[in-house]
């Protein structure tokens, strides 16, 4: 192969001075290359070292916010399910034959991606047996480096045998190493180990040598799309050592990464790309193309969790180049996936390519992992709320409802409108491909990547609640029952517990402990979908100017201190598929509540033993378009007594929505799948009043079949 040449991708790489004086400057905050000194900044957290942009909001320490209520009893059912027990349950690949603890078996991403939920997982709830279980993943990759720096599971000299279920091969491939890189930043995070630095510090030098002639995508694609990934953790080791050689590797992995930026704005390179791949012996329906033919209008377009995972990139890069348009670039990506490809949960359609926004189309579970860890990583980059809002409501939206309540098996895909779900299913491109498990909830139903990727969710939202500050604050940008232990103002340690009964109600309470008053701005995001908010300090009302969505109340806090934020929730309507409407109110979006009865089938293939589900009441409903009109006089909110326990089910759910429609008899299953009648969207219905019928709609979290999407009908 030959050499690459080392060319910035955008010149701005060195818009502040020669290469001397950037030279010069990095030597004065690093001695050498192998040393790292301490962190030129006064904030007692981590934050970007010149020339790198400054960051509005600061990363906590792993462990530093702690869950309560609810979310707590979530982290507790991942533990004492799929998440802590992964390795009893998989065996045969995240047990003692993976190459990322010496062995001869699975050496690729499915690993790692436990780890990365694990991980967290055991940090935040403090528990020694997931500790002591994520532990010998650590101490094996760092014990077991190469003299050259390469880390991760032992190559073969020849490629091994192919074993059914097991990936053993590309063990020098890039991008399963990147997963591993996040698994040591926040064990470095949660430790303190100084053996992470080391490791990393030779790794990236040994990338530096190796990427010219064996670049990102040297084995798979997957190293390219996912180059952000990698980016991310050489700034972050950037912002701990000053190694001015970290900001020359940046700038190659960004020249070897897709070029998101250029294809989400698509008016800046017309470099060819090679779209055909293959997997389990497909080839995938993608085509050469040029940069500027490839955008999120065209179905296939993209590898759905390539986009869930590149769309940070832009903004990754953005700390180094600075140039408005990669922010530019990652707000046309959302804004667009959502046009043509989104539902009503917050997700995109996405059956490995993307397929546009029919609501029986399925979204990947990875997608929402890697969705929210995206989303995670940009806000406090960028401060921009409109992240934290579609955060929120993948989390209290999409997240809960693809993995059942124990924690012990979940679908490969969900849809916003499903209400069968079987091994007879044809929603699905991927369906011949799986056999029919793609919307199944078992251990390995459709692709077992989410069985080991989808742990990192819940613990990542946890760890991303609160922010310190820019201007040695606190930050609250997304709600959920908590508490967090930070230092603000000149360097005090305070405490700050979030009560609350959000998402299902509409206060939060934050109650401030201090050993002595200390004067520090407390961050308030503000959804966009509230109006006329309301805080209160001691129970007094005051009146906080908002700008971007974020609330500052800058005071001298005391110890007692509480303060109360109140988000108004209206319920709206918003348009979808085929001019389908679907009901909102708050962060929620609400479903139509469908009883179903659940069969245990086991076929005796490498699928195990899975659970469909079939609907034992009606379904077939559309909503009259009279009462949308004036939704707020007609639907009425019912709240029940509860006490902030598990509400991710119709049993539990504390919440919900009466509402009316009419039964449509011609809107039936197709293979299991309930298509929209083909008068729909052509020739609306009448209805009589007669025909009128009162429904229950609840929270989409916590159903499992669901009419999401409905089709309106109106009167004469």
């Amino acid at each position: 192969m030959s050499k690459i040449t080392y060319v910035p991708r955008f010149k701005k790489y060195f818009w502040l001075c020669s290469l001397a004086s950037f030279l010069m400057a990095c030597s004065q905050q690093s001695d050498a290359d192998t040393t790292h000194s301490e962190t030129p900044y006064t904030s007692a957290y981590l934050q970007n070292r010149e020339p790198l942009v400054q960051k509005p909001y600061l990363e906590l320490p792993l462990g530093d916010i702690k869950p309560d209520g609810w979310l707590k009893e979530q982290l507790t059912r991942m533990r004492d399910g799929m998440t802590g027990h992964l390795d009893e349950l998989y065996p045969e690949v995240v047990g003692s034959r993976n190459g990322w603890l010496g062995g001869d078996g699975d050496g690729w991403e499915r690993g790692p991606y436990w780890i990365d939920g694990l991980l967290p997982l055991a940090y935040i709830l403090n528990d020694e047996d997931l500790i002591n279980k994520a532990k010998p993943w650590i101490e094996w990759t760092l014990n077991n480096q190469t003299e050259e720096g390469y880390l991760g599971p032992v190559p073969f000299d020849t490629e091994p045998v192919h074993e059914t279920g097991l990936q053993r091969g590309m063990r020098k491939d890039w991008w399963p190493k990147m997963v591993m890189l996040k698994v040591l930043m926040q064990y470095y995070g949660a430790t303190k180990d100084e053996r992470v630095i080391t490791a990393l510090t030779k790794y990236f030098k040994y990338q530096l040598r190796e990427l010219p002639e064996r670049p990102l995508d040297f084995l798979t694609f997957w190293g390219n799309r996912r180059g952000g990934d990698n980016l991310q953790v050489v700034l972050w080791l950037y912002n701990i050592t000053g190694d001015s050689f970290l900001l020359e590797l940046a700038e190659l992995i960004s020249q070897q990464t897709f070029p998101w930026t250029e294809v989400f704005l698509n008016d800046i390179s017309r470099k060819k790309l090679d779209w055909a791949w293959t997997s389990s012996g497909i080839t995938y329906p993608f085509k050469p193309a040029e940069i500027n033919e490839i955008h999120l209008s065209k179905l296939g377009s993209l590898h759905c969790v390539n986009f869930a995972q590149g769309y940070k990139e832009p903004v990754i890069y953005f700390q180094i180049d600075q140039d408005s348009i990669h922010l530019r670039a990652a707000k046309q990506a959302l804004k667009d996936i959502s046009y043509f490809h989104g539902q009503p949960q917050g997700m995109y359609g996405g059956d490995e390519p993307l397929h546009g926004t029919d609501p029986t189309k399925g979204v990947e579970f990875c997608s929402i992992s890697e969705s929210m860890y995206s989303l995670e990583s940009m806000l406090p980059i960028t401060g921009d709320m409109a992240y934290a809002d579609l955060l929120e409501k993948i989390v209290f939206n999409a997240l809960p409802t693809q993995a059942n309540d124990d924690y012990t098996a979940r679908q490969y895909f969900q849809a916003a409108n499903q209400v069968e779900l079987s091994d007879k299913l044809q929603s699905s491109y991927q369906t011949h491909v799986h056999k029919g498990t793609d919307f199944v909830f078992g251990l390995l139903s459709g692709y077992p990547c989410c069985t080991t990727n989808m742990h990192q969710s819940w613990p990542k939202f946890v760890q991303n609640l609160w922010y310190a500050t820019l201007d040695g604050g606190a930050a609250a940008l997304l709600y959920a029952p908590s508490t967090v232990s930070l230092m603000v103002g000149n360097g005090q340690k305070i405490g700050i517990t979030e009560k609350t009964m959000f998402p299902f109600k509409d206060t939060v309470r934050f109650e401030f402990s201090m050993e002595k008053e200390v004067a520090f701005p407390f961050h308030l995001r503000i959804p966009e979908w509230t109006v006329d908010p309301i805080i209160k300090i001691n129970g007094e009302k005051i009146q906080v100017k908002v700008e971007n969505q974020v609330a500052i109340i800058k005071r001298t806090w005391r110890n007692g201190d509480g303060l109360t934020l109140e988000m108004p929730m209206q319920m709206r309507v918003s348009q979808w598929f085929d001019f389908a409407r679907t009901v909102e109110r708050g962060p929620l979006v609400y479903a139509l509540k469908i009883q179903g009865e659940e069969r245990k089938k086991n076929r005796g293939d490498a699928y195990g033993e899975f659970t469909e589900v079939f609907p034992s009441e009606p379904w077939n409903f559309a909503l009259l378009s009279d009462d949308l009109d004036s939704i707020e006089n007609v639907y009425q909110v019912e709240e029940k007594e509860w006490d902030g326990s598990y509400p991710w089910n119709l049993e539990n759910v504390p919440i919900k929505i009466k509402a009316r429609g009419i039964r449509l008899p011609e809107w039936e299953l197709v293979n299991g799948v309930p298509v929209f009648p083909a008068w729909w969207g052509a020739n609306q219905s009448n209805y009589k009043d007669s025909g009128i019928q009162d429904l229950i709609l609840v929270p989409y979290g916590a159903t499992t079949l669901r009419i999401t999407e409905f089709p309106v009908v109106g009167k004469h």
